[in-house]
C-alpha cells in the first residue's frame, strides 16, 4: 500500500525529539535512504494502517447489517418459496 504514495513532495519543517532523529538517521543509514524517506515511510505506514482499520470497521458494519436483514426477511423469503413452488401431482 505504501507504494501508492504520490511521488510529488513538499518541503516541510518539523520538530522531533532527539531520540527519533537519531533513530531516523540510523534507519536511513541501514536502509540506504535518507531521513526524509524514513519519516515519509513511517507516515505512509500509519496512513495505510488507519485505512485498513477503517475498511475492516466498514466490513464489520455491513456484515452485521446484512445479517440483520437476513434474519428479518427469512420468514418472507420462506413464504415466497412456498407460494412459488410447483405443486406436486397427487396419485
Amino acid at each position: 500500500m505504501i507504494e501508492r504514495i504520490s511521488r510529488s513532495a513538499r518541503k516541510v519543517t518539523i520538530t522531533l525529539p532527539d531520540e527519533l532523529v537519531v533513530y531516523a538517521d540510523s534507519r536511513a543509514d541501514r536502509t540506504g535512504t535518507n531521513r526524509s524517506q524514513v519519516i515519509g515511510q513511517a507516515l505512509a505506514y500509519l496512513m495505510a494502517t488507519e485505512e485498513a482499520e477503517l475498511a475492516a470497521e466498514g466490513y464489520r458494519f455491513y456484515a452485521a447489517e446484512a445479517e440483520e436483514f437476513a434474519a428479518m426477511s427469512i420468514q418472507a423469503v420462506a413464504e415466497a418459496i412456498v407460494l412459488t413452488a410447483p405443486e406436486e401431482p397427487h396419485p
